[in-house]
């Protein structure tokens, strides 16, 4: 069964997270995905270990885990299109192609003849999706950008970690590169709308995505608490803004989650806890209450919650119909029931006689499922099959391209 996006071809430029992320998606979704690498070293995230995965011995391979996070169901062709030669391949490539993903700084690419002007010359079809840190215009639009960076820049580390006065408080930044993550998503979006809009138009587009745009824009119900106030929100740890008790707890062995949404699972929370008259207090009774009055009643609850394990509790609240949870590692996540039965886990033979371990993709499409046709692939393993399929390059032009270290 083909994939939704088989009729499609991406040429990913790409490196790192944001753009990868994008191209994987492609790939998933049954799209041929071209990942271009610098000649001996590629993707900076090949380097980015320990740790590494595992050949068919044993040992660990040169290639780092972090890279297979984000290149499943790629080719990946060694290019140096700082050549002309180079840039020359690039642009053969590209006629053929309806997708080019790149995420280098502003204008970085116009020095090749790879900007989005001379390759809509080329190819009017071209969908041309430009990830950078800042966007194409603006006082930071030359500044190089990092997830870190433009999470603090961006706002969100002044809403995580700890409130002040608590020990250990700060800002914290989240612990996966996650606005490089919704960037590669807002990417992929975008794409999709210009590839729809070209069925129509039968044109291409040029699109500008920025990781702090994304940023911004993900600040979702906070951004609106400061924009309707006029007062920034403060770090609350694990607590919601909006809502209480939204938060994690104290339990015999551990800690877990509580997550009320309405009035009616705080009554069946407070019933539970064997707290019945707090549903009725009128601190407590609201919403609204309960926010005004957050620092009364979370401790009376966490005085309440240590006298069972997590275990009890999450199995007495989901009987009642209240949110809850608990707080896995990963080593818990991936042995999670739950996460089994969707098979959020997969193994693909790789190159290297071995197998490499995936996150599945979370899309779920009944008719045109997601295909893991092929691993991560090792540096430039699909430069000869690309080039002589796509550009009809004869085995004596590839040597000789390596010799001249085009490739």
């Amino acid at each position: 069964m083909s994939g939704a996006l088989s009729h499609i071809r991406v040429l990913d430029l790409s490196r790192v997270l944001a753009g990868p992320w994008a191209g994987q998606i492609f790939g998933d979704l049954g799209a041929e995905v071209i990942k271009v690498e610098r000649p001996g070293s590629g993707d900076d995230t090949r380097h980015w270990g320990p740790p590494y995965v595992k050949d068919a011995e044993g040992n660990d391979s040169r290639e780092a885990a972090y890279f297979q996070s984000a290149n499943r169901n790629k080719q990946s062709v060694t290019l140096d299109f700082t050549q002309p030669e180079g840039q020359r391949l690039v642009r053969e490539l590209v006629q053929n192609c309806d997708v080019l993903l790149e995420n280098f700084k502003v204008g970085g690419l116009a020095a090749y003849g790879l900007d989005y002007a001379t390759l809509n010359a080329i190819n009017p079809r071209l969908i041309y999706c430009s990830i950078t840190g800042f966007g194409q215009n603006g006082p930071y639009a030359k500044r190089a950008g990092y997830d870190f960076m433009i999470q603090g820049l961006g706002g969100l580390m002044s809403l995580t970690g700890k409130p002040d006065g608590e020990e250990g408080a700060g800002p914290m930044k989240v612990g996966v590169a996650l606005t490089d993550i919704l960037t590669g998503l807002y990417a992929t979006v975008g794409v999709l709308a210009a590839l729809n809009q070209r069925e129509q138009s039968g044109l291409g587009q040029h699109i500008d995505v920025a990781l702090l745009d994304v940023q911004v824009a993900c600040l979702a119900n906070q951004a609106m608490n400061y924009l309707n106030t006029g007062v920034s929100p403060k770090r609350l740890g694990n607590a919601h803004p909006n809502i209480v008790p939204y938060q994690d707890f104290p339990s015999a062995d551990g800690d877990f989650i509580i997550a009320v949404g309405n009035d009616g699972q705080f009554r069946k929370l407070c019933e539970v806890a064997g707290l019945p008259a707090l549903a009725d207090d009128p601190r407590f009774s609201s919403n609204k209450a309960r926010v005004a009055h957050r620092a009364e009643l979370i401790p009376l609850l966490r005085q309440a919650t240590v006298f069972k394990t997590t275990a009890q509790w999450v199995s007495l609240l989901e009987q009642a119909g209240v949110p809850c949870g608990p707080i896995n590692d990963l080593a818990q996540v991936f042995a999670d029931p739950q996460v089994l039965a969707r098979g959020l886990r997969i193994d693909m033979p790789n190159s290297l006689g071995s197998s490499t371990p995936q996150v599945a993709s979370p899309l779920r499409l009944s008719e045109t499922p997601v295909q893991y046709r092929n691993a991560p692939p090792l540096l430039g393993e699909h430069t000869e099959q690309v080039l002589s399929r796509h550009l009809g390059l004869s085995a004596e032009q590839i040597t000789a391209l390596r010799a001249a270290g085009v490739l």
